[in-house]
Parts: C-alpha cells; structure tokens; sequence
C-alpha cells in the first residue's frame, strides 16, 4: 500500500510538473489570465496571497519555520525570512512535493547575518508536504513545522506551481 501511495504521488508531480512546463514554456503563461505575477505572504495570518496586478488571484494558508516570529538571521534558526525576493527556481524532485526556490539570501539579509559573524542561510522554498510523512497529516496543516520554508497543502502547491513563473516578486513581510 505505501509503494501505490509513492506512485501516485510521483504521477501527480509528473502531471503538474508538465502542465507547467506548457505555460511557461509556450511564452504566454504570462498572458494567461489568472497568472499571478506577485506573490506576498504575511506571516502573522500565515497567509500566501497571489497577485496579478492589484487583482487577488487566490489566498492559500502556510506552514512556516519552527520558530516563525521575528527575521531569519542566520542558517539553522529555523525562521522563515521576511524581505523583498523573488522566486528563484522550480524542483520536481525534491524531499517535498514540487519546490519553488526563494531569492534569500539578498544583500541586506547578507550584510545583517556578516555582521554578526553568521552564515545567512539559504535554501529557502515554497513547498507541498514532505514525501515521506514523519507526523500525521492533520500535524502539517495545524503546526508550524519547516526549517524556514514556506510550506502549503500539495493540492495548494499544485495550484501556486501552476499559476507562477521563476523571476517574479515574493514579498514576505512579518
């Protein structure tokens, strides 16, 4: 039974990961109507919200770090980054479902964490639960639980996948 569960997520990834790949691809996923061209998350609600233009496209509730109050200020402080970034590059097959990488580190985040000695960080990503479940399922959509990252529901991730494109502003504020 959990080899058929591992296909059908692997099948999912595939089948997301393609219908991307069309839009981006075509040139004219821009165009789209409903392709979001800002991403923002507010911490405190623990809410993404894309943008397309001033038009909200769609509200998705997150998971953030272990410790999700305050600026990432260094590697291993399990805090999720709050700044100006952008989305970075796409994973089909990382340790969670699709993966969406985060510009972080940027300059000011380099210049604060150098002048305290610290290694900034870095790594940080949008993504779907982990493929290999260590809690309950109910656990990831009620606790904070990520290193850092920015985590949604895989039907959510599917939903973000499908609608961005690498390049465009994330803003994370508190």
């Amino acid at each position: 039974m959990l080899r058929r569960g591992h296909a059908i997520i692997d099948y999912m990834r595939i089948f997301a990961a393609l219908i991307a790949c069309i839009f981006v691809q075509s040139g004219a996923y821009a165009d789209v109507p409903g392709a979001a061209d800002r991403v923002v998350v507010y911490k405190a609600a623990h809410k993404l919200y894309l943008y397309q233009g001033e038009r909200l496209l769609g509200e998705y509730r997150v998971a953030l770090g272990l410790n999700p109050h305050g600026q990432k200020e260094r590697e291993h402080d399990f805090r999720t980054p709050e700044g100006h970034y952008n989305l970075a590059r796409r994973n089909t097959r990382s340790d969670f479902f699709l993966s969406i990488q985060v510009s972080y580190p940027n300059k000011d985040d380099e210049r604060r964490a150098h002048k305290n000695g610290w290694a900034p960080g870095g790594l940080i990503m949008i993504h779907g639960l982990p493929n290999a479940l260590r809690h309950a399922p109910a656990y990831y959509s009620t606790t904070d639980w990520t290193d850092g990252c920015i985590a949604l529901s895989n039907a959510d991730m599917v939903e973000v996948w499908m609608r961005t494109q690498d390049n465009i502003p994330i803003d994370i504020f508190p």
